[in-house]
């Protein structure tokens, strides 16, 4: 079970707190925080310390947009204080992750302190770190505790809220590809955080009104779903449940904007957009009787390596050593191995059908997203219409998992 004790959603979470670093004997900390959440929390927090005697180094980074990359882990590993200290990560999805991998790396421990309901990474392990361009996760620790200020949430700019949105029901086809990794790739799987999952996605799209208007009943069941969505990767030990199709093409889009120097939106944006995309591909699968399945493997052939290859190096470029890399076990597969995985489909089509099943259709999820205030086309995401392709041309080569794009590779179904 998940060890992050106590988690806080409440009225003045600031001193709850303050009662807790009491109880813990911790009197010396390091704040991190950007200059937006260090005025919205990070100040109210670094002063509430100071009064009860502590000593805190504050580090406010600075810049219209953070990213979660080498220069800023840098900016904190310098700044920070040496010797014994617990790190508190006052900001969203960039602060926690850079204080997570920094206060990891650097042995000590760190609490959070969310200020947007903006992703589900505040209680995972997991730090999704850009490093040489490359957007990769790296297991990390979990906070000690987190304290989530109900007020500070409701109101946080009405972007973050709906990101939050967009990453959170963006489990949808995380859940539906981790699904047919189980029964394709043999991916390890586990049915009670999957369950998990399920109920806090179902509580978000119920109240995807009450968090487009950011009450407080909203807000609360979205945070409620994204701590619940970072204890299921936490029990689980990596990213899979929450992870998917639609995760890749957001990274995609994001390494190639910051590749270009172009400022990337807001990663559950980008996956809830995503997520709408994928939710056609299963729709597209869905409308495939068995007779036409038979009939694409029978076609199916093994796609050539060194294609393949020049497919990395093409949307990859510098960066495309470390994919070949982590897609060696699709790269190498023999036409032995692909015959199997042909098999296999054939096999479980009636599981594929049922996984597919659990997707709703495109139009359900736009008009979800449309409630929670997100985008849920790609000008309003700000991509031109030439990158959205790429993001499933390209994005499932970052990670060895199996999703509803590498099926419909196999069995020739467009994707866009």
């Amino acid at each position: 079970m998940s060890k992050i004790d106590p988690i806080y959603v409440g009225k003045d979470a600031t001193s709850k707190m303050l009662e807790y670093v009491a109880a813990h004997n911790l009197n010396r900390f390091a704040l991190i925080a950007d200059t937006n959440t260090y005025a919205a929390l990070g100040e109210h927090v670094e002063k509430a310390l100071k009064d009860k005697g502590y000593e805190v180094h504050s580090v406010v980074l600075e810049g219209d947009h953070i990213h979660t990359d080498e220069h800023q882990v840098v900016q904190v590993l310098i700044r920070a204080p040496l010797g014994p200290c617990t790190f508190i990560a006052v900001g969203s999805g960039t602060i926690t992750d850079i204080t997570r991998f920094c206060s990891h790396r650097s042995g000590r421990e760190f609490i959070g302190m969310p200020t947007a309901p903006s992703v589900d990474g505040f209680t995972s392990i997991g730090a999704p770190i850009i490093l040489a361009g490359v957007k990769t996760t790296i297991v990390c620790q979990p906070p000690l505790a987190v304290f989530a200020d109900l007020d500070t949430l409701c109101n946080a700019p009405q972007e973050l809220v709906a990101a939050g949105f967009g990453d959170m029901i963006g489990k949808i086809t995380s859940l539906a590809d981790w699904n047919l990794g189980r029964i394709l790739w043999d991916e390890p799987f586990d049915t009670a955080i999957e369950a998990r999952s399920r109920v806090a996605i179902d509580s978000v799209m119920s109240q995807s009104d009450a968090i487009g208007h950011r009450s407080e009943p909203g807000i609360r069941a979205l945070m409620d779903a994204l701590i619940e969505s970072g204890l299921c990767m936490l029990d689980f030990g990596a990213t899979r449940p929450a992870s998917g199709a639609e995760h890749h093409a957001s990274h995609y889009w994001e390494m190639k904007r910051l590749r270009e120097g172009r400022d990337s939106m807001l990663h559950g944006a980008q996956v809830g957009y995503a997520l709408t995309l994928v939710a056609k591909q299963y729709a597209r699968i869905r409308a495939i009787d068995r007779t036409e399945m038979m009939n694409r493997l029978e076609a199916a052939t093994l796609p050539n390596r060194d294609k393949e290859i020049e497919q990395i190096r093409a949307g990859y470029q510098d960066m495309a050593p470390k994919i070949i890399i982590e897609q060696g076990p699709f790269l190498n597969l023999t036409e032995a191995d692909y015959d199997q995985l042909k098999r296999r489909i054939a096999d479980n089509w009636d599981e594929i059908q049922r996984i597919a099943q659990t997707v709703p259709e495109p139009s359900v999820i736009i008009d979800a997203l449309r409630k929670a205030g997100g985008p849920a086309d790609y000008e309003a995401l700000g991509l031109d219409a030439d990158e959205v392709p790429l993001g499933f041309r390209y994005g499932h080569f970052l990670r060895n998992r199996f999703t509803v794009v590498k099926l419909s590779r196999v069995l020739d179904v467009p994707i866009d």
